[in-house]
């Protein structure tokens, strides 16, 4: 694989600051913000994809929209490190479960997930969650709001090495 270096400049940190708001906004409608022809636009968000900064689009839903009123996360501690991949697996299989991390501290995973109510929550917790072979603990934290939610910060100079 060979190497490539992508210098983000003050027109990519434009965009991407457009782009992180709403991945629909017209090339043109950023070229006309940005002062530039739509061309180079479509240029760079591609060198931009290329180099690994830009990784797909995608439409957000608010949860609470479709029923799922509790959102939680769960620390999982595992019997060994090893079973990590294989406790990923199962997760992954749980609609649940809508963010995995590796982490450190205390426990070895944490883990998001939106349930409808606490009584779906516990079934999940119960029936499946803890009985995933590899995982010897769980501790809960139910979120009771969310005060931030905002994209990433794209303000500062990067350089990006795939």
């Amino acid at each position: 694989m060979s190497e490539t270096t992508y210098r983000v400049d003050e027109i990519d940190q434009k965009i991407l600051s457009y782009l992180v708001k709403n991945a629909r906004m017209p090339f043109l409608e950023i070229a006309r913000e940005c002062g530039i022809s739509g061309a180079a636009i479509h240029q760079r968000v591609k060198k931009m994809e290329e180099a690994g900064i830009i990784n797909g689009s995608r439409m957000t839903v608010k949860e609470k929209t479709l029923g799922f009123d509790v959102c939680c996360f769960v620390g999982i501690e595992l019997v060994s490190t090893n079973r990590y991949h294989e406790v990923v697996e199962h997760l992954r299989q749980m609609p649940e479960v809508v963010e995995c991390h590796f982490i450190t501290g205390q426990f070895a995973m944490l883990i998001k997930i939106y349930c409808r109510n606490n009584e779906h929550l516990m079934d999940v917790l119960v029936n499946n969650i803890q009985n995933i072979e590899g995982i010897s603990r769980t501790e809960t934290f139910i979120s009771l709001d969310r005060t931030i939610e905002r994209p990433v910060y794209v303000k500062d100079k990067n350089v990006v090495s795939r």
